[in-house]
């Protein structure tokens, strides 16, 4: 317009500068991303990852990787058991199915001192002769060899008994007789059931050294 008066220089300078300014939060390729907060991954989790991930691979169909370890290591189990079984079934021990050849016969004699309290009972020596036809025929180092037991003499003023026991040996058979047929063993297999299990009313029989000898 004619006649009008020129703006200053300094406003027209402030114009131009707020024309040319981009607006805020425009990116430089002209398109705006928008990343929602909820979804954006955690450092932290995206490196760590869990230990057990690898068992839950896929390894066939829809069989997983524990699933394979474990049917293994259950497999392993049937058969051992399966193992254990069969070998306690199958199992036989040579030694208590060898026919032994017993030509000779070994004997021995024991004599048992009857206790005060117990004299009086009448049938403790019959009593007594069932025990060790138990104690020797169930004897799992002689009852191969138990052949039988019976009172040899009986004395009323002394208060003891004599049994006569027998066992059926191999002849010419040094070793055995030295370690199997010794008076030792058999009078200790005898002394351990007298200490094993009481007679009732009879407590102290055979539990004193002195009153149970053994002699050929």
């Amino acid at each position: 317009m004619e006649g009008a008066s020129p703006a200053p220089a300094g406003e027209e300078l402030e114009l131009v500068l707020l024309e040319g300014q981009p607006e805020e939060g425009t990116p430089l390729n002209g398109t705006v991303q928008v990343i929602p907060a909820g979804d954006e991954p955690c450092p932290a989790q995206a490196n760590k990852e869990s230990p057990w991930s690898s068992c839950n691979k896929i390894v066939f169909g829809k069989c997983k990787l524990w699933m394979v370890i474990t049917s293994i290591f259950l497999v392993l189990i049937i058969e051992i058991i399966i193992g254990l079984c069969l070998s306690g079934v199958t199992y036989v021990d040579e030694d208590e199915n060898e026919v032994l050849e017993l030509s000779s016969n070994k004997t021995f004699l024991v004599m048992l001192k009857i206790p005060e309290e117990c004299v009086t009972e009448e049938e403790l020596p019959h009593l007594l002769t069932k025990r060790l036809t138990d104690v020797y025929s169930t004897s799992p180092a002689l009852r191969r060899y138990f052949t039988s037991v019976e009172i040899f003499d009986l004395s009323g003023e002394n208060s003891t008994v004599i049994y006569h026991l027998q066992f059926g040996v191999p002849s010419d058979n040094e070793n055995f007789m030295k370690y199997m047929m010794s008076e030792e063993l058999v009078l200790g297999i005898l002394l351990q059931d007298f200490h094993d299990r009481n007679i009732p009313g009879c407590e102290s029989l055979g539990l004193d050294p002195a009153s149970l000898l053994l002699y050929e």
